[in-house]
């Protein structure tokens, strides 16, 4: 499958550094050339010997080690590269090429490289979670770098929360999509919409709910990675727009259903994934409304019910929606899934812990219209997003 392909992988220093071994293996085994590039730090975790029994390749640790030829030795691994992965990917490393610095063998060939490069993050959660290193992720984004999300679960450190290291399966699954073009949805076109929306009350409050869009847009990431043209429909949210993704910016319910109809003829699938309030206010006053010595009264009446418009107008299009409860998940969503006319019923009780809005992972079942049920373990939502979207894949 790789065959003709060649993976520089940097290795950094931490504990998940002993998983590189496995991914260098997996590569090698489909068919690539892997050649390793350490820091010092990994090889306090694992010895270059071990991965360059596994790559048969000089593993690279040092800017100044004698060449075996005549080379630039970082200049040459970048222009040889088809893809750079560095697994895993410490803050440290993400510091260095978000701000330019370079003065190791890896920063060094990462910053010359043009070939696409993939970071995988592991580390302490609260390292993870910090503004700077959050800030640098997403400038990286932003300049067109991959991430592949960590995973949540007990660390090393013997913390509980995001920062592992992701199965070494998965990670490979992602380096054959980029390397191959594994372009599964190519010449589909594919509209997703995400985040909550906001009902006016006056020009100051509104009514809305939890959502912060990363499931959507999880969803839209992963369908242009695979090759679809992806149109994003998004209420507020703080996220950035993922890169080639056409977005379209909305704020009501009723401005969703209007960019809905207009969009949703052209598509292939459709998946429904913002959360849509039900109500709105009836009378939306035009100046702020003063606080007064007595209670008042908000008289809501019903949004239009975009899903159920989406599923009378289905036509031959593959069309997904979500149902995220608090009681009664399964009766709820199988309601939905009928009442709705869809395909598949992604549905997620936020009662439990890593599922539903504000978090980067999910707990979800997937609900067939002919009765099957699977269920997923807790894992982050752009994994959620790519089941999804190979779920879809078999529904034709």
């Amino acid at each position: 499958m790789l065959q003709g392909k060649c993976v520089v992988l940097g290795v950094t220093g931490g504990i998940a550094a002993y998983k590189a071994a496995d991914l260098a293996s997996r590569l090698v085994k489909h068919g690539a050339e892997v050649h390793v590039i350490m820091t010092k730090a990994a090889c306090r975790f694992i010895t270059p010997l071990t991965l360059q029994t596994i790559s048969r390749q000089r593993v690279r640790t040092d800017m100044f080690q004698e060449p075996v030829s005549w080379e630039v030795q970082h200049i040459a691994l970048a222009d040889k590269a088809d893809l750079m992965a560095v697994v895993p990917a410490t803050a440290n490393i993400i510091g260095k090429v978000a701000n330019g610095i370079a003065d190791d063998m890896l920063s060094t060939t990462l910053m010359a490289t043009k070939a696409p490069v993939v970071f995988a993050p592991a580390m302490n959660v609260h390292m993870y979670e910090n503004p700077i290193v959050q800030g640098n992720i997403n400038k990286l984004k932003q300049l067109g770098y991959y991430f592949i999300e960590p995973a949540t679960g007990r660390l090393a450190c013997g913390y509980e929360g995001k920062g592992r290291l992701p199965d070494v399966e998965y990670i490979m699954d992602k380096l054959i999509y980029l390397l191959v073009g594994m372009k599964d949805f190519a010449g589909k076109k594919v509209l997703v919409t995400a985040g909550g929306t906001r009902e006016a009350i006056d020009p100051v409050r509104f009514i809305s709910n939890r959502s912060t869009g990363k499931m959507g847009y999880a969803i839209a990431e992963a369908a242009r990675d695979r090759g679809a043209e992806v149109t994003l429909i998004s209420g507020p949210t703080t996220l950035e727009a993922p890169r080639d993704v056409r977005k379209i910016e909305v704020e009501s319910a009723d401005e969703m259903f209007e960019a809905v109809k207009q969009e949703y003829l052209q598509a292939d699938v459709v998946i429904k994934a913002a959360a849509v309030a039900d109500y709105k206010p009836v009378v939306v006053t035009r100046q702020k409304i003063k606080k007064g010595p007595d209670s008042i009264s908000l008289e809501l009446t019903r949004n239009p019910d975009i899903l159920e418009f989406l599923g009378q107008n289905k036509g031959d299009r593959i069309l997904v929606g979500f149902a995220a409860e608090t009681e009664n998940l399964m009766e709820n969503a199988q309601k939905k899934l009928k009442k709705k006319n869809l395909d598949l019923i992604v549905a997620n009780d936020l009662t439990l812990e890593g599922a539903g809005f504000g978090v980067d992972t999910n707990v979800v079942k997937l609900l067939f219209a002919d009765g099957r049920v699977i269920p997923l373990e807790k894992m982050p939502k752009r994994q959620v997003a790519d089941i999804i979207l190979d779920t879809i894949l078999t529904l034709k």
